[in-house]
């Protein structure tokens, strides 16, 4: 599995609104985000950058808050606590990647300023 490499320096984009979909639409292989529809390949390009945008910023915030779970489960103050190990099998990630997320997950829980 590619391993993200936490990035720190990046600006956080504010992201377009990402609406839910009903699940009829959903369903339906061929429609995303209502994207199908826009006609307009400006209009296209747009939202479909808008929602690139988006999902980057989700993915990068959900990365935070697993290297802050990472960071909380390996805390050595836990009596429950787990191994690097442990958390790379279950975040399906290397040991050597586990070890570097609990790690950043320390640095953001200490509020420490990006490097």
């Amino acid at each position: 599995m590619a391993e993200p490499t936490p990035r720190r320096n990046e600006p956080r984009l504010r992201p377009a609104p990402l609406l839910f979909e009903p699940a009829e639409a959903a369903a339906d292989p061929e429609h995303f985000f209502d994207l199908e529809s826009i006609d307009d390949p400006r209009a296209l390009l747009e939202r479909a950058t808008e929602l690139t945008q988006a999902f980057r910023a989700a993915a990068d915030r959900a990365m935070e808050y697993q290297a802050i779970a990472a960071a909380q489960l390996a805390d050595p103050r836990r009596f429950d606590r787990l191994t690097a190990a442990d958390i790379a099998e279950c975040a399906e990630w290397t040991e050597d990647y586990a070890k570097k997320m609990v790690e950043f997950g320390r640095d953001l829980m200490r509020g420490e300023p990006a490097e």
